[in-house]
């Protein structure tokens, strides 16, 4: 059975989709990844096919000035396109198609057009329409500021996407004799989008009308070794706290990194700097501080006092699963969901508002480092699951097994 996994977006939106492939690779599939060529190394790293998709996402995120509105209608339409070119190629002998990420217009009609099951999948639950809360903000016109209707907005959102990549969409559709469609975003999610989020720290409450399938993270196992240098300075003195913020370039943060470490040396913490997009550094050369760039967060968090981090969904579960102390500064998208998850749960503490100061740091800092906030996290680390791939691949498998004709005898 062959597998083709699609993403477009940073790490967060990738590792997991690695994680599935490794299970499905397990389980006797042929497993490859259609992704950004940022993540050849990841994929290298466990031996699955990558087929590289769209522009550098590192590049799109950390150029000098950030994406303009003209820019991402630009990129909808170049993604779109591709879809129907590098993805159609890469689908030929596939038997499923499994699509996350940045909306992937066109993965559905690939899949119609080969014949093949298709699903969608998200690793949070709020891009998925509901009146229990409202859209996320989209490139283009603004919601306007009367409207408070959940529905309404859901509404709203789906022209949204529909100006985005409708145009594109469609046209392409026709180009490969497929009819148009009239609601670009729902026919992406399907009646049964996939949720890949932990049922502990995100919990689906029956929150849409959709048929919503649950499995649990995608964690990609990481057994790479923690470079020697780090290790050194682990055992050289008490646990520090880490601080990174992965893929946010934090430009409206610019002195991030000196807030950071003040806020920690103030608590009578040690630091560890993760460099991230955002290019941090140290501020000095006193020894209480390391820099570290891209290391195993798994085995990592298990041995840091607190992880200060933007709440993106693959931090959140690593530091959780570590019984680690959290500190959320969230910045877009579903950062301020998991941040206030982290708050809820007592494991750690939501940081107001996406711009930190030495004291509002330090605030947040005091409640995570806490003792009754560690023991809390100490709890909560044994309610993680960690079977989310597993799931998945077998659903998946399972499904296009039950869709197959049966072999002649």
């Amino acid at each position: 059975m062959r597998v083709l996994l699609s993403t477009y977006g940073s790490r967060g939106d990738v590792e997991p989709l690695v994680g599935l492939a490794v299970r499905l690779r397990e389980l006797g599939a042929e497993v490859r990844v259609c992704a950004p060529p940022d993540f050849a190394e990841l994929l290298a790293g466990v031996g699955v096919p990558l087929v590289p998709f769209g522009p550098s996402v590192r590049t799109l995120v950390t150029g000098v000035t950030p994406p303009s509105a003209a820019d991402a209608f630009r990129l909808a339409a170049e993604l779109v396109a591709a879809r129907f070119d590098t993805l159609a190629a890469a689908a030929e002998g596939c038997d499923a198609l499994v699509a996350t990420g940045l909306m992937p217009a066109g993965a559905r009609s690939v899949a119609e057009k080969r014949g093949i099951r298709y699903v969608y999948a998200c690793f949070h639950p709020f891009e998925l329409p509901s009146p229990h809360y409202s859209p996320p903000r989209r490139p283009g016109r603004p919601f306007p500021q009367e409207v408070t209707d959940n529905r309404v907005l859901w509404e709203l959102d789906a022209q949204s996407v529909n100006a985005l990549y409708g145009e594109a969409h469609n046209s392409h559709r026709a180009s490969i004799g497929l009819p148009p469609v009239d609601n670009v975003r729902d026919h992406v999610f399907t009646d049964q989008p996939w949720l890949a989020a932990d049922p502990t720290l995100g919990p689906w409450q029956e929150l849409t009308d959709l048929d919503v399938v649950q499995t649990g993270a995608w964690i990609l196992p990481d057994g790479r070794p923690l470079p020697a240098e780090l290790v050194a300075f682990l055992d050289a003195g008490a646990p520090p706290v880490y601080v990174g913020f992965g893929s946010m370039p934090m430009r409206a943060s610019t002195d991030v990194a000196r807030v950071a470490i003040e806020a920690i040396r103030a608590q009578g913490h040690r630091v560890l700097v993760s460099r991230g997009w955002a290019d941090l550094a140290l501020i000095d050369d006193r020894d209480d501080c390391s820099v570290v760039g891209e290391v195993n967060q798994q085995a990592l968090f298990g041995r840091v006092a607190a992880v200060v981090h933007h709440g993106g969904a693959g931090t959140t579960t690593t530091a959780a699963r570590a019984g680690a102390p959290q500190v959320v500064v969230p910045q877009i998208v579903d950062q301020p969901y998991w941040a206030s998850r982290v708050a809820d749960l007592g494991i750690g503490a939501a940081h107001d508002g996406p711009i930190p100061t030495t004291e509002s740091l330090s605030a947040a800092l005091r409640t995570a480092l806490a003792p009754e906030t560690r023991a809390r996290a100490t709890a909560v680390a044994g309610t993680i699951r960690t079977d989310g791939a597993t799931v998945a691949a077998r659903l998946l498998l399972d499904a296009v097994s039950r869709e197959r004709p049966p072999v002649s005898a």
